[in-house]
């Protein structure tokens, strides 16, 4: 094989490894992508039913019930025109309170309930995810005198 030859191939196969990372890195990255939904985004089954995701917004005053004897904790999160249910086991942020902003991860069971895997809560007085604060804001000025029901209402119906 001349020189020249060689180098193609060389080359040729360098090309194909990088490309071969590439798409393995990239498999890597979707598999593990997480996206955020808002109470309303999945109240219109926007939000994934095969896979987990994010929801953020306020924790509903009054929501929140503890399972006695348990870890478990139920609480509603709302963007102010609809509200999903939440599930979670575990050991909730100390700043975790009624009417604060929270991101909860997980996925929708079968049952309508967010079974949240992860809870998370803002950390100043000021914070809010960006995108929990714009979907709230933009719920709020369009929900108007009318509110969405929750998310156990519309299956109900």
């Amino acid at each position: 094989m001349k020189p020249r030859t060689r180098r193609f191939v060389w080359i040729g196969a360098g090309l194909v490894a990088v490309a071969a990372a590439a798409t393995l890195i990239l498999s890597a990255f979707r598999s593990n992508l997480v996206f955020f939904f808002t109470p309303s985004q999945v109240y219109a089954h926007e939000a994934p039913q095969s896979r987990p995701f994010r929801i953020g917004g306020l924790v509903l005053g009054g929501s929140l019930e503890r399972v006695p004897g348990t870890l478990t904790v139920r609480f509603k999160v709302t963007d102010t025109a609809a509200t999903v249910p939440v599930t979670y086991t575990g050991l909730l942020p100390d700043l975790f309170k009624e009417g604060k902003g929270v991101v909860a991860q997980g996925a929708m069971g079968a049952d309508g309930t967010f079974h949240a895997t992860q809870v998370l809560a803002k950390h100043d007085e000021n914070y809010m995810p960006p995108e929990a604060k714009a979907a709230i804001d933009a719920a709020h000025a369009h929900s108007g005198a009318m509110s969405m029901p929750s998310l156990h209402e519309a299956r109900a119906q």
